[in-house]
């Protein structure tokens, strides 16, 4: 087993837009290997508190190893960031001062074999879980869902131009034998797509990227969870959410733009009678990505994009 590690992506640009302050309540909802965490404790001493959660055991264990040095100002719960409900009733908080959601894949659990999420791994298994007790993996996937079903998740969760090529030499494959590994999955994505479309970034990102959301349900709420977190934020308070491809970001954009937006009225009508107003003011009117700087020491920031709200 690989010793956990991840380096956090816009680290100073996630703290910075946090505002952190002596003392608060804050939320990191992917606590990843704790490098988010650690900043926040470390910034908001020596009175802030930390609420974390992850599905990850590893990555649960790496982080309560690295932040031990600020117990007892933090708790980590085994949770999806989703059911923060539950583990703000558990940890008896009703408001926070802040909250950061992290969407990016950790390094470690990219670079563990065992863990199937890796296009460049030929023997890893078809796994893809981020919570190795849930019962759905990619194996299962790949092997069981139909044809459509197959096309539809590639073309939705990865934008792949060329999903229902996929799919049917996915269905054609199984017929004779069960995919098992990574590389025979590359081997198909690979042989679907032609040539003169393999250059550039590899050919298979799209359609692993499309399992893995589908594995882990990664889409599955995210707005209304957006809209939820954000409104348990104290006035003032802030949200900073990373996205690493276009349709997380397109949900958060729009969840952002509805909370920001006051009058829903027609524009024809002569007078408010919706009543709703405006909840919170978008600090950064585009997304924020990564420098040259951590592009030279952290590849793996490429994609991301950075957005922050404030609760007014």
């Amino acid at each position: 087993m690989l010793e956990f590690s991840h380096k956090p992506v816009m680290l100073e640009e996630c703290m910075q837009g946090l505002a952190l302050k002596d003392g608060g309540v804050w939320f990191d909802g992917t606590v990843g290997g704790g490098g988010h965490s650690y900043e926040i404790l470390k910034r908001s001493a020596p009175n802030g508190r930390l609420i974390a959660t992850d599905l990850d055991d590893e990555a649960i264990a790496a982080a309560t190893k690295r932040l031990a040095p600020f117990a007892p100002r933090f708790t980590i719960y085994k949770s999806n960031y989703k059911d923060f409900e539950n583990v703000f009733a558990q940890a008896g908080v009703d408001e926070i001062d802040g909250a950061i959601l992290d969407f990016g894949i950790s390094s470690h659990q990219i670079d563990d074999e065992d863990r199937g999420f890796s296009y460049r791994m030929a023997d890893a298994p078809l796994d893809m879980r981020m919570d190795q007790t849930a019962p759905l993996t990619a194996e299962t996937i790949v092997n069981t869902y139909s044809e459509e079903k197959l096309a539809w998740i590639f073309k939705t969760y990865g934008e792949e131009t060329f999903a229902k090529q996929i799919a049917r030499n996915i269905v054609k494959y199984r017929a004779d034998k069960p995919l098992k590994t990574a590389g025979e999955l590359s081997q198909i994505i690979q042989n679907s797509i032609p040539a003169k479309f393999r250059f550039g970034a590899p050919c298979e990102r799209k359609a692993f990227q499309a399992l893995r959301i589908e594995v882990n349900g990664e889409l599955d709420g995210l707005y209304e969870l957006t809209l939820a977190l954000t409104r348990r934020l104290k006035k003032g308070g802030r949200i900073v959410i990373l996205t690493f491809q276009s349709l997380e970001d397109r949900i958060v954009k729009e969840a952002f733009r509805q909370m920001q937006s006051p009058c829903t009225c027609p524009p024809n009508f002569p007078v408010c009678v919706c009543g709703k107003k405006a909840e919170i003011k978008i600090i950064n009117k585009k997304p924020i990505t990564a420098s040259e700087e951590e592009l030279k020491n952290n590849s793996r920031s490429k994609c991301a994009k950075l957005r922050i709200a404030e609760k007014i």
